[in-house]
């Protein structure tokens, strides 16, 4: 399947979750990927409405992949499944929340979250140094 930029494409989504999202140019969302039962972040994806209503209706992510112009379903090439729980839309209506029970790793790299690698800070509980409190 392919994608022009910023060109919606036709979508089964329901035409009033439809008109309250706020797309990117590229008429992608970013999702997060979150464990439901732990909260830790596992990964970031891209959705467009085609996705999302593919992510709702069938309880298995599926995403935008950017780099290959396709629809990628999180698992059908790794077996690292990710089973939907719930999904909600952020306060502006650009950004998903994707609460999943992640089976393996949720990372292409093997890992289990794509943000444990390269922490650039950590346990900064007094906020930025030298500032005054």
């Amino acid at each position: 399947m392919t994608r022009t930029t910023g060109t919606p494409r036709p979508s089964s989504l329901d035409p009033e979750i439809a008109a309250r999202l706020k797309r990117g140019a590229d008429g992608l969302l970013p999702a997060i990927a979150q464990q439901y039962d732990t909260g830790e972040v596992l990964m970031l994806g891209w959705m467009d409405d085609e996705a999302l209503h593919r992510t709702l209706t069938t309880g298995r992510c599926t995403y935008w992949s950017r780099s290959r112009r396709e629809y990628w379903v999180k698992g059908d090439t790794s077996g690292h499944y990710q089973w939907v729980r719930s999904v909600a839309l952020d306060c502006d209506a650009d950004t998903l929340l994707v609460e999943v029970d992640q089976v393996g790793a949720a990372c292409h790299t093997g890992a289990r979250t794509c943000f444990d690698e390269d922490v650039l800070l950590k346990d900064a509980d007094s906020g930025p140094a030298g500032r005054d409190q």
